[in-house]
């Protein structure tokens, strides 16, 4: 199928771009990459009136330092993500995660803030935001306001963003340097949405976990902070036992559909097996 009729925009501002959302409200739609937005449209299951490309704002692009924070413009692609020294010194997760995103094809494209701002439950970035403790800058007609990862998502394609808003900025606390990290994903092929994924951040003194972070994609309707399990796991030696009660515990939040995918009992289990992984492959990265 083919989109309907629809009155194309590419501003080459924020401050134009929100303008255009603003005077045509829920009719007004903004693109990035395309991946989510674009497919929809054919099925129509959107068919917004006028979209808003936001290709052409070069201040969207970018992955630069501010003090203790790494602050990614929302248009900036995956291919750049992974191609930047910046995050591979400060974030290597960040490069590690959009490696395992769909294929090159999209990743050329496919850009950040499209992955995080949608609301997908499928996609991997908001998981890792979550476990990143990022901050998301949302632009609208009164300026920006600052929403947390952790609290931007509220259902499937439901989120903290208004009709009137971009997701223009990505704000990440740079964790402590020797840090541990680990995005482990099951698909049934390449370029397929997870069966279940984990992700790990965590820091270690004297064998002894200090700091310990972990994120869950595609077993909700959202992503999920696994709050209890990175509280379990923090002050452990990552023994048996409490890498058995972290699991249990990250497991006990999700709520998988049955799909293609495999039965919700499996997603689940399959969640386990992600964070277990993951957790081996941080504590091994780990410098303290």
């Amino acid at each position: 199928m083919i989109p309907g009729e629809f009155t194309y925009h590419r501003p080459s501002s924020v401050a134009e771009a929100v303008a255009i959302l603003v005077s045509h409200g829920d009719e007004a739609r903004p693109l990035s990459g395309g991946h989510s937005l674009i497919p929809m449209m054919k099925l129509r299951m959107a068919a917004p009136e006028h979209l808003v490309d936001l290709g052409g704002i070069a201040d969207l692009k970018g992955v630069a330092e501010d003090g203790d924070t790494i602050v990614i413009g929302a248009m900036t692609t995956q291919n750049e993500l992974i191609a930047s020294d910046l995050l591979a010194a400060k974030l290597p997760i960040i490069r590690e995660t959009s490696e395992l995103i769909a294929d090159p094809q999209i990743r050329y494209l496919g850009t950040l803030g499209g992955n995080v701002a949608n609301g997908d439950p499928g996609n991997d970035m908001p998981a890792l935001m979550q476990c990143l403790n990022a901050d998301y800058v949302l632009t609208g007609p009164d300026g920006d306001r600052h929403v947390s990862a952790r609290d931007f998502y509220e259902a499937a394609y439901f989120t903290a963003l208004a009709p009137e808003e971009i997701l223009t900025a990505i704000r990440i606390p740079v964790p402590p340097a020797g840090h541990g990290y680990a995005y482990e994903k099951l698909k049934r092929k390449v370029g397929d949405y997870a069966t279940a994924a984990a992700a790990v951040v965590l820091t270690m003194s004297g064998g002894t976990v200090s700091t310990c972070s972990v994120a869950l994609t595609n077993v909700a309707d959202t992503p999920l902070f696994a709050k209890e399990a990175g509280e379990i796991l923090t002050g452990s030696s990552l023994d048996a036992d409490t890498i058995k009660r972290a699991v249990a515990a990250a497991e006990a939040i999700t709520e998988p559909a049955s799909d293609g995918r495999g039965p919700a009992e499996y997603r689940t289990k399959m969640a386990g097996v992600m964070l277990e992984r993951a957790l081996a492959r941080a504590a091994d990265r780990t410098q303290g």
